[in-house]
Formats: structure tokens, sequence, C-alpha cells
């Protein structure tokens, strides 16, 4: 849970503007893949000179699709910034924000993405053993990545909550991972993980997404199936609403009012060059 602070006039001409920041979700790997780590996510409150520019982007998604997953892309406000999920593991989990998971399947000797102190959590190590070969989930904000095992793939790590929206929203979930046996692949955590896919010689199924704007990972891909894409980040940024805030051409936003307060949601930014000042 986020603290409201309200932005204010300082006796050095500073502004204090709370925000959020959550990274694009890595990518889901394939077959019998590793679910793919969530967006880095950081939140709190940042002083700063109105007169200046600052940068804002909005990381996408990292593919997911037939081999490792991709890590997402890095969200920016001012001065801070947030590490894109590590992508699912074609054999090892990759780094990020939050780590992927590993791969399973007949995979020896694999290991788990890590995550980014502060931004999010390791994702989780696979099982070699028999009838799941369970591959590891992708890590979240708020916990690891599960582990596989010989019965079952590992859940993604769940997400964390804000209430900056002016509602409470989970972000950050890590990507299920992908099952080899019959049977459904792993959940994906809170706030917009993946579901792993299904498993089973000739009725495996492609991970799941991650969900838009929730910077979640993708789901790994089940037996002989492609893994999912990770969600895009997201930035907030709440502030007094004696302001206002101007956005560069390229950002895609919207700004409402209520309660002494802006808040400004940007949903995507055109290139890493998008700017904000404030007035």
């Amino acid at each position: 849970m986020i603290l409201a602070v309200k932005a204010c006039q300082t006796t050095e001409n500073l502004i204090d503007v709370e925000y959020l920041v959550v990274a694009g979700g890595g990518g889901g790997s394939q077959d019998v893949g590793g679910g793919g780590g969530a967006g880095g996510m950081r939140a709190g409150t940042v002083s700063i000179d109105p007169l200046q520019t600052f940068t804002v982007t909005v990381g996408g998604g990292g593919p997911g699709g037939g081999g490792a997953g991709t890590q997402g892309g890095a969200s920016v406000f001012a001065t801070v910034s947030t590490t894109g999920g590590g992508g699912g593991g074609s054999n090892n989990g990759g780094n990020g924000g939050s780590g992927g998971g590993a791969r399973g399947g007949i995979v020896t000797s694999a290991t788990a993405g890590t995550g980014v102190s502060g931004e999010g959590n390791d994702g989780g190590v696979n099982s070699t053993s028999p009838p799941s070969y369970g591959s590891g989930g992708g890590g979240g904000k708020g916990a690891v990545g599960a582990a596989g095992s010989s019965t079952a793939p590992g859940a993604g790590g769940n997400g964390d909550t804000s209430s900056i929206s002016g509602s409470s929203v989970t972000y950050a979930g890590g990507g299920g991972g992908g099952r080899y046996d019959s049977g459904a692949g792993a959940a994906g955590g809170t706030g917009g993980g993946g579901a792993g896919g299904a498993g089973g010689s000739g009725t495996g199924t492609a991970g799941t997404a991650g969900t838009t704007n929730l910077g979640g990972g993708g789901g790994g891909g089940g037996r002989d199936n492609n893994g999912g894409n990770g969600g895009s980040g997201i930035v907030i940024i709440k502030y007094a609403d004696n302001l206002t805030a101007t956005f560069s051409g390229g950002v895609t936003q919207s700004t409402t009012t209520g309660g002494g307060y802006k808040i400004s949601t940007i949903t995507a930014t055109s290139t890493t060059s998008e700017t904000v000042q404030f007035s």
C-alpha cells in the first residue's frame, strides 16, 4: 500500500510527486517452459524541480515464443527506473526486475533467474523428475516463483498492490510454468501473471500472455508449444491539483482530478525519450 503524499511547493521550489513505476514483464519460454518474471516495481515519492524536463517511459512486455523468453522493457519516471522482467528459460531463467523460471523437461542443472532487490524476486527452479518434469514459475514483486516438481510445474510469484490510482490494484505477477505431462499448466501470479500452457503429447497449449499495463510475466509454453508474451508496464504519478503536467508527443496518458490531487496514468510511450514537465 502506498501512502498518499500531497505534491506541494517547498521552500526550495521543489515539488513532491508520488509515483508508481512498473516495467514490462518477461516472456515465457517454449516447450515445458519457465514462466517469465514480472517487471520490476517501485513506488514512493520524489522531490523534483518543476523547471526541469523529465523522462517518462513505459516498458513493453518481452516476447515469448519458440525459444527462451525475452526480457521486458524498463520503465522510467524522472530519477526512478525499474528493470524489465527476466525471460523464462530455455534452460536457465533470465535475470530481471523479477527473475524468470527455469525450463523443465529433461533439462538438467538449470538455474532460476534472479530479481533486483527492491523491485522483485527470483524465479523458480525446475525439476527433472517425471512425469511432470516441472518447470519453474517466474518471480513476482511480492513472492519468489514456485519451484517445479515431479507432479506439477511451479506457479508464478504473486505481485504487490498499490492504491495510487484511487483503488487497490495488484501489479507485477510472475508467469506460471508450462507442463510436460497431461494436465493444466501452472497459474500465473496475482498481478497479471500469465498461466503456463497445458501438457500432453499432441494436446499441449501455448503459455498465456501477461496482462497489459500490469507488468505480468508471460506463462511458459506447454509441451511442444510456445511461451506467452510479457505484459507491458505502467507509470502513474500523483501531484497537487494546482500543478499541470505537460507531456511530449507520443505519450498515451489520462489525467483525473479529485481530492486535491491530479493523477496521471501513462500506459504507453512511443520511444525512450518522451518527457513530462510540471508547472
